[in-house]
Formats: C-alpha cells, structure tokens, sequence
C-alpha cells in the first residue's frame, strides 16, 4: 500500500511534466539525450585505457554534428525554423553515430547501440515510410566506417551488419506498429471523451432547466432561498418550491449515486411530484413519486431519499421525509427542532405519513443533503456541526450562502443542496431569492 501511496502521484507529476513539453522543444529533448551519449561516449574513449580511439578526428566530428543537431533542435523550438525539419535531426544522429563508430574501433566499437535512439525516434513517427527511413538511417551508420576505408568491409563483417540491419529493422518495424495503435488508441479515446462531454453538457443544461424559478412567484409571506453544488457536472441531488392554493410547497431530494443516472432519476422525482401542486398531503406526493419511478424490472435498487413540505398562509407546516431526515426548523428566537421520521426511502419504502408542525414568525425551515454533512471533519459531529451554523445565523439567505461558499471551496465527494424558507406573514412584499 505505502508503493502505491508514492508511486502513484509520482508517476502522474512525470506524466503531467511531459504533456506540457511544447511540440516545439521535443526534437530538442529528445536529441539531448543522442548528443551527450555521443559526447560521453568520445570523452570516455579518450580518458579511458581499455577504450580504444581509432580516428580522433572523424569521432570528434561526429561530436561536433551532435552537438550541431542540438543546436539546430533549439532553433526549432525557438520557431525560427518549421518543425517539418524535424527529421533532418534524427538523421544527423545516424551519421554523427557512425562516425563514432568508425572513430571507436569500427566493428570492435562498443558505442553503436546508440544507434537505437535514432531509430525510435524516427520509426515513433506516424506513417509506414519512416520505418524506411529508420532502415536508411540505420544502412547508413553501419557503412559509414566504410567510406573511410577503401578497401571495404570482409566477408564476416558483411554478414554481420546484414544481421544488424535485419534487427535494426525490426525494431524499427514494432516500434511503428505501437505508434500507431497507440495514436489510434489515443485517438478513439478523444472521440468518445468529447462525445461523453458533450452528452453531459446536454443533461447538465436539462437539469439546469428543472431547476425552481425564481421565488418572486411565491406568496409576500414567505423568502425562500436555495443552492445545489454537484459534485460532478450533473448530479443527483434537486430542490424545488411552487406556490399551492394555500402558501408554498418545497422539496429536496438526494438520488443514490451521482453522475447522469441520478441526475436523470432526480428529474423525474422532482417532476411527479410537482405535478402533485393540487395534492395537499405531502405523503400522498411521495406516494406518487415511487409509482412514478418504479420500473418493475429485476435490477439494482436505485432509492432517492426526499422531504416534501407545504406551508400554509397560517404557518401551519405539513411534511412528510422519505428517508431523508435532514431537515430543522430553525424559530425565531434561536432554538433549532429537527423533525424526524422513520419513513424509507422512495425506491425502497412503500408507504410515508405525513407530519405537522406550527410555524410562527419568523422561523424558517431548513433542509440539506447528507453532502453537507461531508463539509466537516467530525462524521460523528457533522449533524451538531450543521445545527450549530444554523442556530447563530438568523436568516435563509444566510444560511443558504455560507453552506455554498463552503461547498464551493474545496473539491466534494457528494453533491451539496440546501434550501431554506422563512415564515414571514407581517412582508407586504417579495425580493427575489
């Protein structure tokens, strides 16, 4: 477990560093690595006794075009040359490595491998014909201690550079044949990925849209204030408030899960039970929410905990918790009562009974999701903790908005929804909430 712990984010610095390499600098990082192997290789040679140096010269010119390669890389990145060169790199590297080479001991070189880098690089590139420069690359590095040598290579050498060209493209044939799955690969996921992100960006503006108006349309004796923040782009948590014939009806509602699934489940509870306006039992609602959502199909259980209320123009408070239990009444003078109930979920429940409490001036009623309950570090405290903001902060909107910067603050594990609505009978007018 402690591997994982360190390995993990390591590995994601690493990989998050190489992405954001410009294509630009590339040919330069990757050439880095061939000059200082190539001017390693000549130092050591030099400084070495059991290192043989055959042609200073030639080898410390395949040096300098290393080196020369490197340069010409950088102006690469420094865009005054078009990237499209970018081959002329790989290709110096096959001749500088060639040079060393012949300038190391020739045959008895122990420096060719070197080679290898030149060709992964060169094969790496999309496209069958690179796999043909590579060989070329390769046919080159091998034959160029050759062009010092007029005499030309014996019989056995020639075997075995046949036999290093015939490995060399092999390489250079698997190393091409991975780029280009790994381009695939990488490909089909970009498609499904913007598709995916385009699917959510449809239902997170289908949620958006379910969402309450504003609450100049409910009744001057009441403000109402709410806030949902997903934890995803589209979650499973809901609120909602309509004006009734005799004050306001609420709900919020907490889906299990998150993502496009419960954000679909969330639209169709929050619907049926709107469309329950002319119902004045908030139990009866959620009655029809469970018919409404119930598919009789054998599959796993998908349960949406939801409190209905409706509040009367006399303060009189009908409400109903379908495995919710997360919501106070907060009156006027500080005290904080819960309201309880044992009643299941919807999904698992089948029958829900409705509550009442008296609401007097100035009390307001407030409910959240268990997400808000993750905002604090004590598990144990969380529902005290919760209680404890409500008590000493006297208005809806002030509760609503504290809840949300904090949710807003840091990243969640679970949706966070609160909504809060005050008894007011004395206003004569309604803000917006």
């Amino acid at each position: 477990m402690s591997d994982q712990s360190t390995t993990g984010p390591r590995s994601r610095i690493l990989t998050r560093a190489i992405e954001r390499v410009p294509a630009k600098r590339v040919p330069f990082v990757k050439q880095s690595f061939i000059a200082l192997l190539i001017a390693l290789s000549a130092v050591l040679s030099v400084t070495t006794p059991w290192l043989m140096v055959t042609d200073a010269p030639v080898m410390w010119a395949g040096v300098v075009l290393a080196v020369a390669a490197l340069g010409f890389a950088e102006l690469i990145a420094r865009g005054h040359v078009s990237l499209r060169w970018e081959l002329l790199i790989p290709g110096s590297g096959f001749v500088a490595v060639g040079m060393l080479r012949h300038g190391t001991g020739d045959s008895r070189s122990v420096f060719l491998n070197i080679v290898i880098l030149a060709i992964v690089w060169m094969a790496s590139r999309p496209g069958r014909g690179h796999v043909v420069f590579a060989m070329i690359g390769s046919l080159v590095t091998l034959l160029m201690p050759f062009l010092f040598d007029p005499s030309g290579p014996p019989s056995s050498e020639v075997v075995r550079l046949a036999l290093s060209l015939m490995v060399y493209g092999t390489l250079a044939v698997a190393v091409n044949e991975l780029a280009r799955q790994a381009e695939l690969r990488l490909t089909l996921s970009q498609a499904r990925r913007r598709a995916v992100q385009g699917e959510l960006d449809r239902a997170a503006v289908v949620q958006q849209s379910l969402l309450p108006p504003d609450a100049s349309t409910l009744p001057a004796s009441f403000s109402v204030y709410g806030a949902c923040v997903p934890a995803r782009t589209v979650g499973g948590d809901f609120f909602d408030w309509y004006p009734t014939d005799d004050g306001i009806a609420i709900t919020l509602g907490d889906v299990m899960g998150k993502g496009v699934g419960a954000g679909m489940i969330a639209a169709a509870v929050r619907s049926v039970i709107r469309s329950s306006a002319d119902e004045p039992d908030p139990a009866a609602a959620l009655r029809r929410a469970s018919a409404g959502v119930e598919t009789g199909a054998d599959i796993e259980t998908q349960f949406t905990t939801c409190f209905h209320a409706r509040i009367g123009m006399d303060g009189v408070i009908h409400w109903a918790d379908a495995g919710h239990g997360l919501a106070v009444l907060r009156r006027a003078d500080g005290r904080v009562e819960r309201l309880r109930s044992l009643n299941l979920p919807i999904g698992i429940g089948s029958e829900w009974t409705t509550f009442t409490t008296q609401a007097q001036a100035g009390d307001t009623l407030i409910c959240v999701s268990d997400g808000v309950l993750d905002l604090y570090d004590d598990e144990l405290e969380a529902v005290n903790r919760f209680e404890d903001l409500v008590r000493r902060t006297p208005g809806a909107a002030e509760i609503v908005q504290s809840i949300a910067n904090t949710a807003g603050a840091e990243e969640r594990p679970d949706d966070v929804t609160v909504m809060a609505a005050t008894f007011e009978p004395a206003r004569t007018s309604q803000p917006r909430a």
